[in-house]
Formats: C-alpha cells, sequence, structure tokens
C-alpha cells in the first residue's frame, strides 16, 4: 500500500461513514468528514502523480479531520454509545492509517533524494 491508496481508502471511508451518520441523526455537521472525504477523494490523482503540494494539503485536511474527530466526535460518541461510537472510530482508524502512509512517503522520499 501506497500513500495515494491509503489517502483512497480513507477518502471513501469518510464519505461512507458520514453519509451513515448524517442518514442516522439529519445533523448537518454529520457532513463535514463526506466534504473533506470528497475534497481528499479529489486529490488521489495528483497524489500518486507525485504532486508534493496537493500531498501536504491532503495531509492537512487528514490531521485536521483526526483533530476533529479524536477532540470533539469521539467524547460525544462515547458518551451516547451506539453505532456511531463505530461510524467514529472506523474514520478515526482510516485516518490514522492514511496519515502513518503519507508519513512513511515523505520520509522515502526524502532518503531516495539524499
Amino acid at each position: 500500500m501506497n500513500a495515494s491508496k491509503a489517502n483512497l481508502i480513507n477518502s471513501i471511508s469518510l464519505i461512507i461513514l458520514g453519509l451513515w451518520g448524517y442518514i442516522d441523526t439529519s445533523s448537518t455537521t454529520a457532513l463535514i468528514p463526506v466534504i473533506i472525504g470528497g475534497s481528499l477523494l479529489g486529490c488521489t490523482n495528483k497524489i500518486e502523480e507525485g504532486n508534493k503540494l496537493i500531498a501536504h494539503l491532503a495531509v492537512l485536511a487528514t490531521i485536521i479531520i483526526l483533530i476533529a474527530l479524536i477532540g470533539m466526535r469521539l467524547p460525544k460518541s462515547i458518551d451516547q454509545g451506539g453505532i456511531g461510537l463505530y461510524r467514529v472510530i472506523g474514520m478515526i482508524a482510516t485516518s490514522s492509517i492514511a496519515l502513518l502512509y503519507f508519513i512513511k512517503s515523505f520520509i522515502d522520499n526524502r532518503r531516495s533524494k539524499q
């Protein structure tokens, strides 16, 4: 797996789980992961081509959604319980994995230049 595939999996996960959350709760804030997932999905081809700017913007968006999920949504989901907690954990897991693959690709690119 590489950064572009991890980004693709993360973006699809954010879109599907965010839409599921919106359908389940009718809360418009559940569409935030959908919007970020859609923008990450749009970045996938450019990341695969090696566009550094797009890759860094995708990392920034991934970090922002990860912080929002862990800092704001996870505590509420823990208090409420139910299936929403599993949706949030799924989005956190895929975002964390994507972030790790981005970091790995940045380190690999840096080493290859030396």
